[in-house]
């Protein structure tokens, strides 16, 4: 593991340059504000990760390298050490354990400000033991975080991505067959936010005075129930939505038969509508009069080209 390009004390470190990394640092690297920033990325040398290399430099961000599924608590500690604010990117998909791995490496290096990987649902509202249980090492997170004092946290709750929403094999909208499954119910809310506001946003939050320390900050690009999302896509599309209410049981029934699905997982707690959803006039983006997309200005975009 070594790092390239030595950083400062006073610089930001983004882990992980996926789309929510790429949109984190776009945002940052367009901001005249902003401290210089640095990517941390896995070693790697195929043309792809060579590609990405020279768009994040295009940025004029630096460049750091570790692998997080391989490296120690120690080893990250001693990389993470050399940033004042680290915003972690890396999502679920990196593994169980990965979350509390991070987190606990931030800590021991005395990191003083840190932004977990938590872009996505309330899981103090959600609770431990949700059909979802990569949520408990979520809470386990926030349980490290408040237990100390000596590293600032913020964490950002956006709700689900919206482009998730739309995903084919989440299952909610099925554009083959014009048809949108409501999770849970018609009236169940869910809120969505566009991974590039998420961006826009984090950077506005890291760079907010007074500073935001040591709480929860809830943004949304919308908030929408499922009936609205069918309405949504009839709007869109010009065409009447074959509609499908999912119901908790149902939908338990059917991770019951299928426990190991991680998309059914994510079905059910989703359609509890518990800490999935908050009201869009109370978040930090529409107190300070930040204009973010909604659902329908999203699927208006991006429905027909995914076709």
């Amino acid at each position: 593991m070594k790092s390239k390009q030595p950083s400062h004390r006073g610089e930001v470190l983004v882990i992980g340059a996926g789309e929510l990394g790429g949109a984190v640092v776009a945002a940052l690297s367009q901001r005249d504000d902003a401290p210089p920033v640095t990517v941390l990325l896995r070693p790697a040398n195929t043309p792809r990760h060579a590609q990405l290399r020279n768009e994040i430099m295009a940025r004029g961000a630096g460049i750091a390298e570790a692998d997080v599924a391989t490296a120690t608590v120690a080893e990250l500690a001693t990389v993470l050490a050399q940033f004042h604010t680290v915003v972690s990117c890396i999502g679920f998909a990196a593994g169980s354990g990965t979350q509390r791995k991070i987190t606990e490496a931030a800590l021991a290096a005395g990191v003083p400000r840190y932004f977990p990987w938590q872009f996505g649902a309330d899981y103090d509202a959600i609770g431990r033991g949700s059909p979802q249980d990569l949520f408990d090492e979520q809470l386990d997170v926030r349980d490290m975080l408040r237990a100390q004092s000596a590293t600032e946290w913020v964490i950002v709750s956006t709700g689900m991505f919206v482009s998730f929403l739309f995903e084919p094999d989440f299952g909610v909208v099925d554009l083959t067959t014009n048809t949108v499954n409501a999770l849970g119910s018609w009236d169940t809310e869910v809120t969505v936010t566009t991974a590039e506001d998420i961006g826009v946003l984090t950077a506005e939050i890291i760079q907010a005075q007074p500073p935001i320390a040591n709480q929860v900050v809830y943004v949304a690009g919308d908030t929408i129930t499922y009936r609205e999302l069918a309405d949504i896509v009839e709007r869109t599309r010009g065409a009447q939505v074959i509609r499908n209410e999912w119901t908790v049981a149902h939908l338990l029934d059917e991770l019951e038969r299928n426990p190991g699905d991680s998309l059914r997982k994510y079905r059910a707690v989703f359609a509890l509508g518990r800490g999935v959803a908050w009201p869009k006039a109370a978040t930090f983006n529409a107190i300070r009069g930040i204009s973010t997309t909604t659902a329908e200005e999203w699927a208006s975009k991006y429905l027909s080209a995914r076709e």
